[in-house]
């Protein structure tokens, strides 16, 4: 049966199709082929079965060496016709998967290219005299028969041209063959006509002028030229023309500091008289602390011949990567606001660095959140501006440990379309084979334009100091353009006087502070614009009503605990909804879990979206929020989850509870973009554990504490810390709140610490109720979630709001009080019970601050004018004396002493760990500082 030949020849598609349909799903083909493919599988030296799209032919001609006992029919001619077609559709597989390592992608050539063996006919047995002879190709796109020369001219022409190809990673057998077709069918080649073919031009002269313009004119100052690169100019222009054919309405754009210039003139259209006033120090000052020009965000919309394109450019700090996740985030907002189920209308553009490609680890992080439900944005187009090297680092065995700096992108199986930067019609061919495989399949893809970089790292830094020898290749390089040019020019396309004038027309532009053409929309009002004025110059105690009658709780009450029928709960979150009911009815104090439930159902009915994500978060870490239920009868695991938030009412907001991918990083910055699109929502990061939010640092110092005095950027996130000492441990006790406030200044950011349920229920409504965006960070006690008296009476809700501060109830004398405790969170329950143990409520008052940031002034000083004799003022703390919020808030409260108060402290002693990991010592520590606080001088 081996040797039978109809299974080469004109019958080897038909085979090979036949065999992929097996390696799918092996029940999909007729049983005598199943049994056939069984076989080939068994034998000695065939192809792995579960490694789809491996040349069919490897298993066939490993098996023909070893054949079966028995006489064979075929003669030698036909045993040998067989080996070389085989050979031939070897072939024709390994152009496919190393054709990239052998294709013109580098401009200055600066490496040898070393020799592969698989790309040699001679290494699957065919021969110089074989060359003229017809072979069956396959699944080549081509004629079904061709000469060998043609067959390999094709191969070396489609795969290794201006254009090398990655996607034979790719498992998923439509995505793979829609590559192949697509490259093979074109050959690699663009067929651009003459306008075409001008627009690329100006394009990349632009690009180019605008670049030497800058250089005479601010010599020495930085700008990070895009010179080497500029055929990403030409690639954004095609981007923005072409995708609003396909539907696409916005475009975000995330990138570093290469180029950004450039992009903002050239592609989003800045006037260049704006970008000479940041130059000159002119432009107007109107952030109060603002950023370097390069770092500035802007948007646009750009006329195209299918409508108007928003295209807008984040802004982002010199932290490379760190803006990918905040501009998925801000795209999903975009997409969710447009209710763009498809993610169609809004797509995410990247743009890279080579070494901060495979270096940055964020990129892992949100490559990883790319097909994930919560995150997902329908695929990103990816663009590394892969100049070949990283600062002063161009040696690759320094700067990776892969062979391209894009393979994490295989990670998501994502396509690469590597590509020579000195031929922008390749450069624009490949983006229109991006933006067509995002379209068409919802995911990732990536174009590694490859290209150098004229300048230094910034245009003060000498780059022949480390890299001589490519920096003589770069000197004598004439620049994409002039090459261009002379392309154009000998296509009979243009005059080469043409290509100069167009040149001289920029730079008179330019001198005028103009463009040469008017580029983007003026005045356009788009549909779905966003209004921030009325969040504008609001105080953070704006009088805000978050209380909720109790017809309304007990009515939510009813809805968030009904469940379908014959919906089986665990018998531990049956009683959680048992205790709800009777919280709701006012049979026992309200817990946590219950106050936050109340708060995200209230406004979801009333119309305010809430996202909630983290890890664990729809159960929650500490197992009190249950916000996604879960059949114990269920059947199959993608079935049997039921979140009641979401069936609420017919016409509610969305409710979406996340359980994030196991990074703090990635998704903390991906939902402060997220916040920053959806102003109208409750957003919500929860980590873990507070502690562990110092893996996302990046995104605290660099967006969420600054993003507003940088860049003007309004962000109502609302970040949730577990935090509190329990003896757990240095990595599971403090989320750094001496961190946090640290990072406080012009009021931009809420930092609390409540200490009751009803807090957080209003706290949570008072987010988004009130005109007010800022981030919200609240440090919440791991213990209080469960402890009986930091639980609320259902009046705590139906009356009052949040209270900044909470005064002492129990002090029946306000003029017999000695010493004034001033605390914050759950420390407030061990000085409590301290003081009744020792008998000490006349002596001794205590007064929580709950909001520690902006810092409640007048409140504070209230509650200290009502104990006008106590002499001693005393912080007490948890955590350690230099951590915690003494010393960031211990100048407010000396400036709020009266006569001869003094103010003291009382908690752990300093420590160079957040926790102790041994219990006895927590509990002795606990004793003693709480001991202390209860020790007045006589």
């Amino acid at each position: 049966m081996y040797s039978h030949s109809y299974l080469f020849g004109g019958n080897a598609p038909f085979i090979e199709e036949l065999y992929e349909q097996y390696l799918a799903d092996a029940n999909s083909v007729p049983a005598e082929w199943r049994e056939y493919f069984d076989k080939l599988a068994q034998a000695p030296g065939a192809a792995e079965r579960d490694v789809p799209h491996m040349p069919i032919q490897e298993s066939f001609i490993q098996l023909a060496k070893k054949p079966a006992s028995g006489p064979r029919n075929s003669t030698g001619g036909e045993w040998e016709t067989m080996q070389k077609q085989v050979g031939v559709l070897k072939l024709i597989s390994a152009y496919r998967v190393l054709g990239s390592r052998q294709a013109n992608l580098d401009p200055l050539k600066r490496m040898d290219q070393a020799t592969l063996q698989e790309l040699d006919p001679h290494k699957h047995g065919l021969t110089d005299a074989d060359m003229a002879v017809q072979f069956n190709v396959g699944s080549l796109v081509a004629p079904q028969k061709l000469p060998l020369s043609d067959i390999l001219s094709r191969l070396k022409q489609t795969y290794c041209g201006n254009i090398g190809l990655e996607f034979m990673h790719i498992t998923k057998s439509d995505e793979k063959h829609w590559v192949q077709k697509r490259f093979e069918g074109d050959l690699s080649t663009p067929r651009y006509d003459a306008a075409k073919k001008m627009r690329i031009l100006k394009q990349i002269t632009a690009a180019e002028t605008l670049e030497r313009y800058l250089h005479t004119k601010y010599v020495g100052q930085k700008r990070f030229s895009l010179e080497g690169g500029e055929s990403t100019i030409a690639a954004l222009d095609h981007l923005i023309h072409n995708a609003t054919a396909v539907g696409v309405q916005e475009l975000i754009i995330g990138m570093a500091h290469r180029g950004r210039l450039n992009v903002l003139v050239n592609t989003l259209g800045k006037q260049p008289r704006d970008l000479f006033a940041e130059f000159e120090g002119k432009a107007a000052q109107q952030m109060a602390s603002g950023d370097v020009k390069y770092h500035m965000g802007f948007s646009s919309d750009i006329p195209t011949a299918s409508g108007p394109m928003h295209v807008s450019l984040a802004f982002n700090p010199s932290h490379l990567e760190i803006v990918n996740p905040v501009v998925e985030g801000s795209v999903r907002a975009r997409q969710d606001r447009r209710k763009d189920s498809e993610r169609k209308c809004a797509v995410p553009v990247l743009i890279h660095g080579d070494s901060a490609f495979g270096g940055l680890g964020v990129n892992q992080g949100t490559f990883n959140l790319s097909q994930t439900r919560g995150y997902g944005t329908g695929g990103t187009i990816h663009i590394v501006i892969n100049n070949q090297v990283g600062f002063t680092t161009s040696d690759t065995r320094d700067m990776r440990s892969t062979l391209y700096c894009t393979d994490v992108a295989k990670m998501v199986e994502a396509p690469i379309f590597h590509v020579n930067g000195d031929d922008p019609e390749a450069v624009c061919y490949v983006m229109q084979a991006a933006l067509d495989y995002r379209m068409q399949f919802n995911k990732d893809v990536v174009i590694d334009l490859v290209c150098y970089r004229k300048l230094g790292h910034n245009e003060g830094d000498d780059p022949f100091l480390t890299q001589p020898m490519m920096y003589k290749k770069i000197a004598k390089h004439q620049g994409v353009r002039a090459m261009y040019a002379e392309r154009l020019v000998q296509e009979g396309v243009l005059k080469a006087e043409e290509a100069e004038a167009l040149i001289q027309a920029y730079r008179d532009a330019l001198d005028k502070g103009e463009h040469v053409e008017q580029t983007a929309l003026t005045n356009y009002k788009r549909e779905h614009a966003l209004d921030w004025s009325q969040y504008m110059g609001t105080h953070w105690a704006h009088p805000t009503d978050t209380s909720l009658p109790r017809a309304d709780i007990q009515r939510l009450t009813e809805k968030f605990t009904t469940l379908p029928e014959g919906f089986k709960l665990h018998p531990t979150v049956q009683k959680v909804l048992a205790a709800r009911k009777a919280m709701a009815a006012g049979e026992q104090n309200a817990d946590w879990g219950m106050a936050e439930t109340l708060a995200y159902a209230s406004l979801v009915t009333n119309g305010f979206g809430v996202r909630l994500s983290g890890e664990d978060s729809g159960r929650g870490t500490f197992s009190h929020r249950h916000a996604v239920l879960h059949d114990q009868n269920r059947e199959r695991w993608d079935q049997g989850s039921y979140v009641p938030l979401r069936n609420m009412s017919d016409n509610q907001a969305e409710f979406l509870v996340i359980d994030s991918i196991l990074n703090e990083e990635a998704v903390l910055a991906y939902e402060y973009g997220y916040a920053c699109s959806a102003p109208d929502q409750l957003v919500i990061w929860e980590a873990q554990f507070g502690d562990f939010a110092n893996g996302a640092q990046v995104a605290i110092d660099q967006f969420i504490s600054s993003g507003e005095t940088k860049w003007g950027r309004l962000c109502g996130l609302t970040t949730i810390l577990p935090h509190g000492y329990d003896g757990q441990g240095p990595e599971h006790s403090s989320a750094r709140l001496e961190r946090w406030l640290q990072l406080c200044a012009e009021h931009n950011m809420q930092i609390v610490m409540p200490s009751e349920a009803s807090q957080m229920f209003h706290m949570l409504r008072r987010q988004v109720l009130r005109p007010y965006r800022k981030p919200l960070v609240i440090f919440l006690s791991k213990r209080l979630l469960r402890f009986k008296d930091s639980m609320s009476p259902i009046e705590d809700f139906t009356n009052g709001s949040f209270r900044p501060v909470i005064g002492d109830a129990v002090v029946q004398d306000p003029k017999k009080v000695k010493r004034v405790l001033l605390c914050a969170g759950q420390v407030y329950y061990d000085l409590a019970a301290g003081r009744k143990e020792k008998g000490l409520e006349d002596d001794i008052a205590i007064v929580r601050i709950e909001q520690l940031y902006p810092f409640p002034t007048e409140q504070v000083a209230a509650e200290l004018a009502r104990f006008p004799q106590a002499k001693e003022v005393m912080w007490v703390q948890e955590e350690p004396r230099n951590q915690g919020a003494w010393y960031q808030i211990r100048h407010r409260l000396e400036g709020l002493l009266i006569g001869k108060q003094f103010l003291s402290f009382a908690g752990r002693p300093s420590s160079a760990s957040p926790a102790v990991g041994y219990m006895s010592k927590h509990v002795a520590q606990l004793k003693a500082f709480v001991e202390e606080a209860m020790t007045i001088a006589k």
